[in-house]
């Protein structure tokens, strides 16, 4: 039977896509005849000509007429129930059948999601909005889930209906969640959202909540599983559980995998992530014809054994999320959900992050929660308002920078970002997470000059709803993970950023040492003479170490911008250059607080980082570049191997001064003790280029001190001054202490001194 059961004008909205619910009018809704049971089937195909109703039971085929537009259908069909039913539709020539997405109503998200998501509350939302491969009704498609309260419409965009916003209308929710589920829908379809606005105007977005983009230049999400990778972590994840991390060595290697290591282009493109036969195809970079991208696979097998025979103990991966532009270093986010399709897919990341977790090699990823670009595929302007961002550009943009600033008094905007941090632990296991840029989230009037910003409700310059922002961050990541790192790039005096929420502080439980920092780097980069004047540069430090659970950092933002390399900011001739690297480091490892250090920095490259090209490691054919490597690996193994440099970074127990006052010979003392036993270490640093052959300190105990550590050892590129393994105390008092040592200071030199308890009691064993 046929008749029309809907008038021009509901047809209209459909056709000129201007309907908050297509339901209402498309898919199949029960009529009542003079007590039969008639079904109206209605569609809105703008390609076909001709289209029938297919029905599961007996297969018998409708055909459906076109009213009030040529490409809207409609049939009545006199049946108890109608389900699952297709629609063979003919587009000139073609032919095909589908599953109508219309016949399947969306009901993903429960009420309770909707509550928990719009009071800021929904800590896995990622599970419910974006696209998720499902079975509804035994067919399998893809569901779709999008925030977009202030459109007048959303439709889904995709090769699957040739990129028509007219084929896919999204249904809105009372919350302003659109959603629709496409049956026959699966995992690599490339899809965007088609937004208008209450004006008509349109917007193609990225999906915010994707978790795969396109190789850029290319934006379009794509649809992924991320639960069909098999973990084989489980002993590293459980001991991270029960483990301090603050007691535990941090040794962190931060790197930019577009710029560590590129592959020849020349060699095999496509790589495959071993037992899973996933094939990427990995894009050869613009910028740069000679070579490509290393895979995630392929830096498995050339970043994983470089840092464990180093030593570190992390990897910190400059931003992972997806962006568009590779020059931004990842800090200009597009897709917060989405780990870079530079380098492969989501489960080649993953592969990455459990092969470091086998070689016992943890994962930090940088994260950017205080601002994100303008590009026109991303959160910018989302839904023709402005919807992740403050609408008030003196709240809502950072113009030295060209971004965008969230919206952090929003509910859903703050679960956005919490949420996505949660991701990166839930999904990808990554053991730390580094905040950056805390301090422009921290103050309202941060790079803005007098009337560029506004004060918050009591008058002040404290951005009251970032900090609350960043303590339910804090809280909830260590509540869901214990044992994980969660680490403030800082450069301000906020008090308290390290402490634990529940006291007053921000929650994180490290903090980059700024100050530290900017102090070192001065006074290593002057001459060695006049350091007796600044002695304060490096001894301020230990004044405040303990206030804070300190992060020292030597960081990419150093070797960038006409700074230099590190060993490019030291005085002197190239020995002294090198000398006064191994110095700086020596100190470094020695200093209270986690330790962070860029790529390069290790055999000492001297050009500045540069993101469109590789390390200069081709300088490790050079003696002097090996021997730094060599110092580097042997300090990061005894660091770890001696308690008492890392177990009482933060409590004034695991430091004392033995002679912080000899700024005229630029020469340092101090006492570093472990917490869990009596054993401590004596570290001695000379500043400059002086050695002294007769340098005496005090000491602690009465024994034989082991030589364990000299940064001018020959085999690190050394004088090779030093103690032929090691010193005798006197039985003289000095600096307090009851015993002393006089031993040979080598030039721009540091010393590690351990008392041998055997050596020790084997020689008062014998006396007695």
């Amino acid at each position: 039977m046929s008749i029309t059961t809907i008038d021009s004008e509901q047809v209209n909205r459909i056709v000129w896509n201007q309907h908050h619910d297509p339901f209402e009018i498309l898919g199949s809704h029960l009529l009542k005849e003079n007590d039969k049971t008639v079904w109206a089937v209605r569609a809105y195909l703008p390609n076909a000509t001709a289209t029938w109703v297919v029905l599961p039971e007996d297969r018998q085929e409708y055909p459906m007429q076109a009213i009030h537009n040529p490409h809207f259908f409609e049939c009545t069909i006199e049946t108890k129930e109608i389900n699952n039913y297709q629609l063979r539709i003919k587009e000139g020539q073609q032919e095909r059948v589908i599953y109508d997405p219309y016949a399947f109503r969306p009901g993903r998200l429960t009420e309770f999601d909707l509550h928990l998501f719009s009071e800021g509350n929904h800590h896995r939302i990622y599970e419910k909005l974006g696209a998720h491969p499902l079975e509804i009704d035994n067919i399998k498609g893809v569901y779709f889930a999008v925030w977009a309260p202030n459109a007048r419409n959303v439709s889904i965009l995709g090769n699957f209906n040739q990129w028509d916003g007219r084929k896919h209308q999204m249904r809105r929710g009372a919350t302003g969640i659109w959603e629709l589920f496409i049956p026959s829908l699966g995992i690599g379809e490339h899809y965007k959202y088609e937004i208008k606005n209450n004006k008509g105007h349109i917007y193609e977005k990225s999906d915010p909540y994707g978790f795969q983009q396109e190789v850029r230049p290319k934006t379009a999400s794509i649809v992924s599983n991320l639960n069909s990778y098999s973990w084989q972590d489980d002993q590293w994840m459980e001991k991270r559980r029960h483990t301090d991390p603050l007691t535990q060595p941090i040794s962190v290697y931060e790197l930019h995998l577009g710029s560590w290591l590129h592959a020849n282009a020349s060699s095999d493109k496509r790589s495959k992530l071993p037992n899973e036969g996933v094939e990427t195809v990995v894009p050869v970079s613009e910028l740069n014809t000679a070579a490509r991208f290393l895979t995630y696979p392929e830096f498995v097998d050339k970043l994983i054994p470089y840092v464990k025979e180093m030593g570190y103990t992390h990897v910190e991966l400059l931003p992972i999320a997806e962006h568009p532009f590779d020059g931004s270093w990842g800090y200009q986010v597009t897709g917060y959900f989405a780990p870079t399709s530079r380098y492969g897919s989501p489960e080649e990341f993953m592969y990455f992050i459990d092969q470091c977790h086998q070689q016992n090699i943890g994962v930090i990823i940088d994260w950017v929660p205080g601002h994100f670009p303008k590009d026109g595929h991303g959160l910018a302007f989302f839904d023709g308002t402005h919807l992740y961002e403050h609408a008030d550009p003196r709240k809502g943009e950072h113009k030295e920078w060209g971004t965008l600033v969230f919206n952090y008094s929003r509910h859903e905007v703050r679960n956005f970002l919490i949420s996505n941090a949660l991701f990166w632990f839930d999904k990808y296991h990554i053991d730390g997470i580094r905040v950056d840029a805390v301090a422009s989230m921290l103050y309202l009037d941060y790079c803005r000059k007098e009337g560029e910003w506004l004060p918050n409700k009591y008058g002040g310059r404290e951005n009251l709803e970032a900090v609350e922002f960043l303590r339910q961050f804090n809280h909830l990541i260590f509540s869901y993970f214990p044992g994980i790192l969660s680490i403030a790039e800082d450069s301000t005096s906020w008090p308290m950023v390290s402490w634990p929420t529940y006291t007053g502080g921000l929650g994180f439980n490290l903090k980059w040492n700024m100050g530290w920092m900017h102090d070192v780097l001065d006074y290593f980069s002057m001459d060695p003479w006049f350091r007796q004047f600044h002695h304060n540069n490096i001894t301020f430090s230990m004044w405040y170490h303990h206030s804070e659970n300190f992060m020292l950092a030597l960081s990419h933002d150093e070797v960038v911008h006409g700074k230099s390399n590190i060993i490019g900011k030291m005085p002197g001739d190239k020995w002294q250059k090198f000398a006064n690297v191994r110095c700086l480091f020596a100190y470094m490892f020695t200093h209270p607080g986690k330790k962070t250090m860029f790529m390069g920095m290790e055999f000492g490259q001297w050009n500045e980082w540069n993101v469109w090209s590789d390390l200069d490691s081709h300088l490790l054919q050079h003696d002097s570049h090996e021997q730094l490597k060599r110092f580097f690996t042997d300090l990061n193994h005894l660091y770890h191997s001696e308690p008492a440099l890392y177990s009482q970074d933060f409590v004034k127990e695991g430091f004392e001064w033995i002679d912080c006052s000899d700024n005229s010979h630029s020469v340092v003392s101090f006492i570093r003790r472990s917490k869990d036993d009596d054993s401590f270490v004596i570290v001695v640093c000379n500043f400059t280029p002086q050695p002294h052959s007769h340098y005496r300190i005090g000491v602690p105990k009465p024994g034989f001190y082991s030589e364990v550590f000299n940064s001018d050892a020959r085999h690190y590129g050394g004088a090779n001054m030093g103690n032929l393994g090691g010193k005798w105390t006197d039985n003289w008092p000095f600096h307090n202490l009851p015993y002393s040592l006089d031993f040979c200071l080598p030039p721009l030199g540091v010393l590690i001194l351990k008392l041998d308890s055997d050596i020790s009691t084997g020689l008062q064993a014998s006396e007695e």
